[in-house]
């Protein structure tokens, strides 16, 4: 019951950022938004029956909100298995990973393929959150956030680094300002923005669903 309210208020924080809305046939047969892909940097739906493992990791001494990496590890699931149509049964799922953790003394040692093995994967999608914060403005219900992250793709078996395949890693930052919540429908709305703008390049996302309001670019951080 929890997983599933979980993936429920997911869908209703990372849907809102995104050009959702469904594009009128045209007359002339000319593609709409919602018609047209963005062609995937690594398609990790091109190889049928593959198993993932969505492994997030933070640093120990990053103050983040305790089901962070969950919150995560969901979000990029649920993308996966709704717009790009991966079944279920293909996630390997987060209790299986924690599982491994705990009863892993040397678990920090181990490299993501490795994990990935252990746990029967194909590929490991490893999200790295590397900043958070979050904040409520004057101790009104007016969040602040930001969550930086990178994302890598590996083959298990090979420990073949997949995706990004021009550099080391693919860098994401979300952030909002300013936004009437409370804490945790802040901190997965985060998890929701960084989970589409991971997954956004390893499937045939629609043109219309590929940007996200809360991104760097689009809130002007730092400026």
């Amino acid at each position: 019951m929890k997983q599933l309210l979980i993936k429920v208020i997911l869908a209703c924080s990372v849907l809102p950022l995104i050009g959702c809305a469904p594009g009128l046939v045209s007359v002339l047969g000319t593609p709409t938004s919602a018609e047209m892909t963005v062609t995937p940097e690594y398609d990790i739906t091109k190889e049928k029956g593959k198993k993932i493992l969505t492994l997030v990791e933070q640093p120990y001494f990053l103050r983040a909100n305790p089901n962070l990496r969950y919150f995560i590890t969901v979000g990029v699931n649920k993308i996966l298995e709704d717009r790009a149509k991966i079944r279920p049964e293909m996630f390997i799922s987060y209790d299986a990973l924690a599982e491994l953790r705990s009863s892993t003394p040397d678990f920090s040692m181990l490299t993501p393929p490795e994990v990935g093995s252990k746990l029967g994967a194909d590929y490991v999608l490893v999200v790295t959150i590397n900043n958070y914060q979050l904040g409520d403005k004057n101790e009104q219900g007016f969040f602040t956030g930001r969550l930086e992250a990178q994302a890598q793709l590996f083959s298990a078996s090979t420990a073949e680094k997949l995706w990004p395949e021009m550099e080391s890693a693919r860098k994401v930052i979300v952030g909002f300002d300013s936004v009437r919540s409370s804490a945790d429908a802040a901190a997965l709305r985060l998890a929701g923005g960084a989970a589409h703008c991971v997954t956004r390049f390893l499937y045939k996302c629609p043109k219309n669903q590929f940007k996200s309001s809360d991104e760097e670019s689009e809130i002007g951080w730092g400026q």
